[in-house]
């Protein structure tokens, strides 16, 4: 959710998806390093793990440390994304405030990745829906569910629209707070973009869809954004460097840059909350522990324009 002083919110998910992808363990302590200083930067939600099995995603098996880690850093909010309901149990005890529930729309997909079919990931999330709803009001995480691999699967093909609403609308039924779009594996483009928009939220009603993951694997990313910026979506997930993508979408490279993202709404006279500069040098910490892993982005190699002003730092 965005507040008063911005019109966009960046959720930055690179700890998460940035890392799940690739070999290298990054060290706990760099995690936390690239955390606060994205906080510091301006970020104010940050998706730092996945609570998995660690012997699938070994790369995230520090996850409730990380959490602890950021539950300290003052007006961010720390988002994780579960696998089920025993990964919610792990995330609301350690004090997520937002928890992602991935629904592949595609069920070969779901198989893959999650190994359980589209019913029994409704049935998980209403398991996960009732063990939030039994805490007090004041420590009950959000709750989003996340239609993945809704614009196309790199093993299924074009998805049926018609499944896709049922399945926005079965995880609202099953109480998740909302339901995200997710273009896992490239697929999208500006069309689609408001296409499904439309779909979803015919079906599960305009406040339930608020934000959008996109991936940059062909190069729409941004003319992504924009689509979705027209259709009045306000949270659009990012990583650092354009780190990550799906383990199991063979080829669903490329989430957007961040930083690239950054500087496209503040030109647009947008206010993200974030400072360009700052968030840019946070890629030194990056690419310190993950050495030989590529980082992409256009703004930091050019720079900001001669002259430029952010929007956020005109509206301060």
């Amino acid at each position: 959710m965005t507040d008063q002083r911005t019109d966009v919110l960046i959720s930055e998910v690179g700890p998460r998806d940035g890392l799940q992808s690739i070999g290298t363990i990054m060290p706990l302590a760099a995690k936390k390093a690239w955390i606060a200083a994205e906080a510091a930067a301006g970020v104010t939600e940050i998706e730092v793990g996945s609570f998995v099995p660690p012997k699938l995603l070994p790369q995230l098996a520090d996850t409730a440390e990380v959490v602890a880690f950021a539950k300290t850093i003052p007006g961010l909010t720390v988002a994780v994304l579960v696998p089920n309901a025993r990964g919610a149990e792990a995330a609301i005890a350690a004090g997520a405030d937002k928890i992602t529930l991935p629904l592949s729309v595609s069920e070969t997909h779901s198989l893959a990745n999650l190994r359980r079919t589209h019913a029994q990931v409704i049935d998980e999330a209403r398991t996960i829906a009732a063990l939030i709803a039994a805490l007090p009001a004041d420590r009950r995480p959000h709750f989003e569910g996340s239609l993945s691999t809704a614009f196309g699967c790199t093993l299924e093909g074009a998805i049926p629209d018609a499944q896709i609403a049922r399945l926005a609308e079965s995880l609202m039924t099953a109480g998740c707070d909302e339901v995200g779009l997710s273009d896992t594996t490239g697929f999208a483009d500006p069309s689609a973009v408001r296409r499904l928009i439309r779909l979803v939220r015919g079906v599960a009603g305009d406040a339930a869809l608020t934000g959008i993951h996109l991936h940059n694997t062909r190069g729409l990313g941004l003319a992504n954004v924009l689509a979705a910026l027209d259709c009045g979506l306000t949270t659009f997930d990012a990583s650092l460097g354009g780190l990550g993508g799906c383990p199991f979408a063979p080829g669903a490279s490329g989430n957007i840059v961040t930083e690239d993202l950054a500087f496209m709404l503040e030109a647009m006279g947008l206010r993200t909350g974030i400072d360009l500069d700052r968030l840019t040098a946070v890629r030194t910490i990056v690419a310190d522990a993950l050495p030989g892993e590529p980082l992409y982005g256009f703004l930091p190699d050019a720079g900001l324009p001669l002259g430029f002003r952010p929007a956020t730092s005109l509206a301060a």
